[in-house]
Parts: C-alpha cells; sequence; structure tokens
C-alpha cells in the first residue's frame, strides 16, 4: 500500500515539487497539499495521511504550532519537519511539539523519500547537520548538568537568588551572610561551570 502523505508549505514551487515527487514515486501518494496552519488543520484530519511534512516557518500559526495541534487530532501520524531552519531551539520545540523527525530541505528527492519512509516505519531521520546539532547539546547538557553537581548548596542557593535578579547585597542580605562572603560563592560558581560572568551563570542555570 502506498504511503499516504500531506504537505504543509507556503511556498507553491516547493509545494507543488513535492506533491509531484509523491505522485511519481512508487509507494508514495500525495494525500494533500496546504498552504498554511488554518488550511491543515481543516483538511488533514479528514485526510488521515500516515506522514505529514511539515514546513516551520507558516503564515500566522507556525509549523510547530500546526504540529502540536495535528499531533492530538492524528496521533497515529508521523510528523515530517522539512524546512531550513537549522535553529538549535527550533529543533527541540519541534521534537516537543510530537515531530517524528527534522529535515533541511536542500536534501535530494531521493533522501527526502527515504526518511520518509524510516519515519513511518516508526523511525526518527534527521539530516546529518541537524544529528550533529542535538548529539552535541545533549552533551553539552550533559556536562553542564556534571558541573552544577559540583555546587555546594549555599551556592545552588546563591545561584537561585541571582538567577531572580538579586544584587549582592540582597543576596546576603537573603541568605545572611556577608557581602563579602557572596562574592567567594560567587567566585566558586564562576570556576565550577567555567563562565566568566552573572549573566552565564545564570543562563548556565536556566538552562539545566
Amino acid at each position: 500500500m502506498n504511503i499516504k502523505v500531506c504537505i504543509v508549505e507556503d511556498n507553491t514551487a516547493v509545494r507543488e515539487s513535492l506533491a509531484v515527487i509523491l505522485n511519481g514515486s512508487p509507494g508514495f501518494a500525495c494525500a494533500g497539499a496546504c498552504r498554511d496552519a488554518k488550511e491543515a488543520l481543516k483538511k488533514i484530519p479528514a485526510q488521515a495521511p500516515d506522514v505529514i511534512l511539515m514546513d516551520i516557518n507558516l503564515p500566522g500559526a507556525t509549523g510547530i504550532e500546526c504540529a502540536r495541534q495535528l499531533r492530538e487530532e492524528l496521533p497515529a501520524a508521523r510528523i515530517l519537519m522539512l524546512t531550513i531552519e537549522e535553529d538549535e531551539q527550533r529543533v527541540f520545540e519541534s521534537l516537543e511539539a510530537g515531530a517524528s523527525g527534522y529535515l533541511v530541505k536542500n536534501l535530494p528527492p531521493a533522501k527526502i523519500l527515504e526518511a520518509i519512509e524510516e519515519v513511518n516505519r516508526g523511525g526518527a531521520p534527521m539530516s546529518s547537520q541537524i544529528a550533529r546539532m542535538v548529539v552535541q547539546t545533549f552533551n553539552e547538557r550533559g556536562r553542564s548538568r556534571r558541573e552544577e553537581e559540583n555546587l555546594t548548596a549555599r551556592e545552588r542557593e546563591v545561584l537561585n537568588r541571582l538567577s531572580k535578579g538579586d544584587r549582592t547585597k540582597e543576596i546576603a542580605e537573603a541568605l545572611e551572610i556577608s557581602a563579602q562572603t557572596v562574592q567567594t560563592h560567587l567566585r566558586n560558581i564562576y570556576e565550577k561551570l567555567h563562565v566568566r560572568s552573572r549573566s552565564e551563570a545564570v543562563a548556565r542555570f536556566l538552562r539545566k
């Protein structure tokens, strides 16, 4: 049986090209092609596709929000993000919204078809550059967690206050310690987290 695929893409040329590729390839069928999230949310549930090719930068609601809503209505469908976006935050937002894979648009048609087959089998295809970024991010987060585990309870308290915008004097008063002691804790925090400023320390703390 053919893999039924729906396309959500605002670029007419790209949308039509993908539809032609799907309909001209054995084992695939384009079940529908939508230009934005509004049209997709209206039409795709009735088309019950196996796979949904989703662009991120859609007019109106983003492809990420569209993916989240379609995932709720079509839990069995696999959503494959197909986009020019390689931003780390976009990748993880897409995966959190229910996407099963993430590809960049410059892939050759054969690779896109392979990815559709893979995601339909339950896989999680990603372009090589996206996969490297995901692995690197998880490695960095793992290292950050290990570094944070080296902080003492008091250093964590100082860092928590720092993340709320407290100044040295306010931290000292809240924790009933001297401002000089706060500064000592801050130096230790910077050294253990391998950062050079309060903003970097807070960013590391909030990213955990």
